[in-house]
Order: C-alpha cells, then sequence, then structure tokens
C-alpha cells in the first residue's frame, strides 16, 4: 500500500472572496477535499444559524440589506479568532458595507478576514455571473436602484484591494482553480505577516 503524502502545515487561513456565482463554495469544497485539515465555514451557512435558521430571502426582508450586513459584520468578527486552518467561502459582499442606501468598501470586514488570512479573488466576468445566479430564488436582489453588473462594477476594485492574489478564472474547470489556489497558498503562507 502506498504511503499518504502529508500536506504541508496550514500557518493561515485561506479566505475565498467574488461575485454571487464565481464559484466559491463549490471551489471551498474541491480544496477541502484536497485537504481536510482545512475547517471549512461557509458564511451564509452561519448567518443563517445566527438568524435562527431563516433563509438569505427572508433575513433581507425582515432586516433589509443593513440588518443583513450588520448580521454578517458579527460573523466575520466570529470567524476573525481563527489564526490558521480555517478555510473561509465569503459571500459575495464580504467587502460592502451601506452607508444610507449605498454600498462602500467595507474597511471593516476586510481588516477582519486577513487578520489571519489570505485572500483570493475569484474574478470572473460580469455576464458570466448574471447566468450563473439568474432566477436563483436564494439569491434576494442586492438594490431596487442598481443592475447587479453595476454592483459588480462598484465592487471590483474593493475585491481587488482586499485580495493577495487575484485569480482570473475565465474557463478553467473548478478542480484546476482549486489547485491553483491551494499551490498559491502554500507557496506563500509563509511570506505574510500583518499586524
Amino acid at each position: 500500500m502506498a504511503s499518504r503524502t502529508p500536506h504541508p502545515d496550514l500557518l493561515r487561513n485561506l479566505v475565498l472572496i467574488g461575485g454571487r456565482g464565481c464559484g466559491k463554495s463549490s471551489i471551498a469544497k474541491r480544496i477541502l477535499r484536497r485537504n481536510r485539515n482545512f475547517m471549512l465555514f461557509s458564511m451564509d451557512a452561519l448567518i443563517r444559524y445566527e438568524s435562527g435558521g431563516l433563509s438569505i430571502p427572508a433575513i433581507v426582508e425582515r432586516d433589509g440589506w443593513r440588518g443583513f450586513r450588520d448580521l454578517e459584520l458579527r460573523v466575520v468578527e466570529k470567524l476573525a479568532v481563527f489564526e490558521r486552518e480555517a478555510l473561509l467561502d465569503c459571500g459575495g459582499g464580504v467587502v460592502v458595507d451601506l452607508e444610507g442606501e449605498e454600498e462602500v468598501f467595507s474597511k471593516r470586514k476586510v481588516e477582519a478576514i486577513r487578520r489571519h488570512g489570505l485572500v483570493v479573488y475569484l474574478h470572473r466576468d460580469p455576464e458570466y455571473l448574471v447566468e450563473r445566479i439568474a432566477g436563483d430564488p436564494n439569491r434576494p436582489a442586492l438594490s431596487d436602484e442598481h443592475s447587479f453588473l453595476e454592483l459588480m462594477a462598484r465592487r471590483d476594485p474593493w475585491y481587488r484591494d482586499a485580495a493577495d492574489l487575484v485569480l482570473e478564472c475565465g474557463s478553467l474547470p473548478k478542480s484546476e482553480l482549486a489547485e491553483r489556489v491551494l499551490d498559491w497558498f502554500y507557496a506563500h503562507q509563509q511570506d505574510f505577516q500583518r499586524g
């Protein structure tokens, strides 16, 4: 019987960010299959847990986007206590706070996910994202005033500012994307020292 190849130690957290439908959850699951030493946390699932099991649309209907973003911040702060080995599958709005009804960059959430984590932005063409999320009842409209494409154009520089790596996903299979993320993480996890 062949011996198993040991996985490198996980010295930091690995954080996946990007727009709705970019593949964060499925890529995170593939990463976990390659290295089971990670603890996988789905931010959306934890937000639902914190709300007593309500669906994302039900939370938004009950509390509005401001209430949802406040709940998201509380979840991010709880996850930020992990210093290593956490694999965070973040919701698309992890880089967002609200001023009035307008989205703004969330310095506080980004600082929390970066505290002990290396952040990978899974970038996809916004048109691809629109096709992927069309008709999904679990994804409530983000704005009454702005289209999804407008919001993604606004968020793109925020994702880039938050990221240690911007991965252009293109048409690569998710298994290949997971390998690229992990290979980069292993090669760079010792390079980053944040205060």
